[in-house]
């Protein structure tokens, strides 16, 4: 039989872990359109109900659910829930990330910590509830959000958001290579600039600090957009998504020379670019 791009998702349970808002919310819209069955899961459960409510009123099935990733026991209350609605978890999405903007030395070590445990710790508790389960029935789906700003140097600015992304990836790649020959799929969505209020959150540490893009060539994409294209990779059975093929170039360039490529971007920045994407 040949696969399709519904195949993945049609009848499937999927959980989403930060799921309410931006990439997220739209990621949830698109697989409940795609027939999957959605448990939302958010730590602003008022938000995570409204998406719900919104793939219910567009004919889908789909709660919303509160969950705080900072704690295992909360993420573990939250599978349980989905799980007493929809049965077993088919396809786990890791969403949740935060960032904030500064030079390195005046960020507090408290937000390298909760950078790091937002974004790459909530990952491993996530999969941690979940991986068990799949592996005993062989079959499933782990997918984790990281970033362009994992995958090549720009985000200056944003180190501990970089360096957290970069092991979301790594542990991606890394949990393919141990989950596939058991039956388990594993992605890594990297999304580049997407439209998202996910800056309106982010707390500024240097206030002479302009935050630095991916590169000015890139167009912002709206979350819509990345979600459909997320979700037919993922379809494809794709490792290393990108929510815009020109990643692979960049890092490209990357690998050809990583020296060169660093200066180039420090001259870029001394020139007066800085990377911001249009719009």
């Amino acid at each position: 039989m040949v696969a399709t791009r519904e195949e993945p998702f049609r009848g499937a349970h999927a959980l989403i872990l930060g799921g309410a808002k931006g990439i997220g919310q739209a990621v949830a819209r698109e697989f409940a359109r795609r027939g999957a069955r959605l448990s939302v899961a958010d730590i602003d459960r008022p938000a995570a109900e409204e998406t719900a409510l919104s793939i219910r009123d567009a004919a889908g099935v789909a709660q919303g659910l509160h969950v705080d990733v900072l704690s295992s026991t909360s993420i573990a209350e939250t599978v349980a829930q989905a799980q007493a609605a929809f049965g077993p978890v088919d396809i786990l999405l890791n969403n949740v990330g935060a960032i904030l903007n500064g030079h390195p030395e005046d960020i507090p070590q408290a937000e390298w910590d909760r950078i790091s445990e937002l974004s790459y710790g909530a990952v491993v508790r996530g999969l941690r509830e979940v991986l068990p389960a799949m592996l005993e029935r062989g079959r499933g789906y782990i997918i984790n959000t990281a970033s362009f700003a994992g995958m090549y140097p720009y985000a200056s600015t944003r180190i501990p958001y970089g360096a957290a992304k970069a092991g979301v990836i790594s542990l991606s790649q890394n949990l393919a290579l141990y989950c596939e020959p058991k039956g388990i799929r594993v992605c890594c969505l990297i999304p580049g600039p997407v439209k998202t209020g996910i800056a309106a959150s982010m707390t500024n540490w240097t206030a002479d600090a302009p935050l630095r893009g991916p590169g000015s060539n890139l167009r912002a994409l709206t979350a819509d957009e990345a979600a459909t294209k997320f979700a037919d990779e993922i379809a494809e059975g794709r490792v290393l998504i990108a929510s815009d093929d020109a990643l692979w170039d960049i890092v490209r360039r990357w690998a050809d020379d990583p020296d060169a490529f660093i200066r180039d971007r420090i001259a870029q920045v001394a020139a007066g670019d800085l990377g911001v994407p249009g719009m």
